[in-house]
Parts: structure tokens; sequence; C-alpha cells
């Protein structure tokens, strides 16, 4: 059974969403999540489905070794599940096609640097788009870039919101992240 350490930074709905996925498989399972906020609602999430729930900082991130060997010891796929800080170099150089995340468009639209949550979904408003979706991606050294993996769609249309579009994006996160995460550790594993 391979093991999951999801990283977010808010609510934890994907998390959650996750966690309780693969409590119901033999592919997989979630040790722990590791979360960059410590006043995320991740924590309760994580408390009530039993899942160690462990805050780090920036400096343990990015400038020391503390996070990636935390990894080391316990982690075959890391998936970001609203989780907002880049990845250093050397965590995606110890878990090459390992970690995963999902992004609220379709890339290669609307990605990049501060492109996230409520800020994709205005933009997508406010270019009048037809349709948006989810793209699930492997992590590379820049902002969604990596190598697209998965994409799911649903029309807009003019009365839609800010608001709504996110509502439509959380349904398709919900259906979909999980299966997905399960089909590529599956093909991995042959």
């Amino acid at each position: 059974m391979k093991r999951i350490v999801i990283f977010a930074s808010g609510s934890g709905t994907n998390a959650e969403n996750i966690i309780k996925f693969f409590n119901q498989t033999k592919t997989a399972k979630v040790t722990q999540v590791l979360c960059n906020n410590e006043h995320a609602k991740v924590f309760d999430r994580c408390k009530n489905l039993n899942i160690h729930c462990l805050h780090f900082n920036k400096n343990e991130f990015s400038k020391t070794d503390t996070v990636l060997n935390i990894l080391k010891n316990d982690t075959d796929f890391i998936i970001l599940a609203g989780f907002l800080w880049k990845i250093p170099q050397k965590i995606i150089d110890a878990f090459p096609q390992k970690i995963i995340n999902i992004h609220p468009a379709l890339l290669p639209k609307y990605g990049g640097k501060g492109m996230y949550g409520m800020n994709v979904h205005k933009a997508v408003k406010e270019n009048k788009e037809p349709e948006t979706g989810i793209t699930i991606h492997y992590v590379s050294a820049n902002y969604d870039e990596g190598a697209i993996i998965f994409q799911a769609k649903t029309a807009l249309n003019a009365a839609d919101t800010a608001e709504t579009i996110a509502k439509k994006i959380h349904i398709l996160e919900q259906r979909h992240f999980p299966s997905v995460i399960e089909d590529v550790i599956l093909k991995v594993n042959g």
C-alpha cells in the first residue's frame, strides 16, 4: 500500500475528500497532512478523521531540510490540495513525478504565480470564458507548468459569478481528484 502525504493551506475540503476516498481502498493511505497555515481549518478536519496534521513554517520548508526529512521517512506520493507555496526544487528532485497538484482552471490558461482560488474564478468571469474546469498535473519547478494528467470541464453562462464558478469547480474537484490520484498510483505500480 502506497503512502500519501497531503500538503494543504486552507479549509481542507479536498484533503478530507482524499483521506475518506483512500480509507475505502487498498491502493494507498493518507499517512499525514502537512500545513503551512497554523489557523487553517484542515487541522480540525484531520483531527476528526484521526489523521496527523503537522504545521511547518517557510524556513523549515525552503531553507532547511526539515520538511524534506519528514517526507523521506513516510511518503510515496505528495498531493497538493489547496497548497499555495511553491515546492522547493530539493523536494521535487526527491519525488520525481510523485507530486500531484490540482488547479482550478484549464491550464495553461489562468495559471502561474498568484493564480489560485477566487483570483482564478474572477479572471475567468472577467474574460467571459464559455467554460472552465480543473487541471490535475505533476508539479515542476514552475507554477502550474508540470505535465497535465487530467482535465475536466464545466460550462459557464453570463449569469455565473466568481462565487458560482467556484462552486462548479469544487464539484469537479470532489468528483475527480481522488480517483485520478488512484489511477496515477496504479499506473506507477503497473
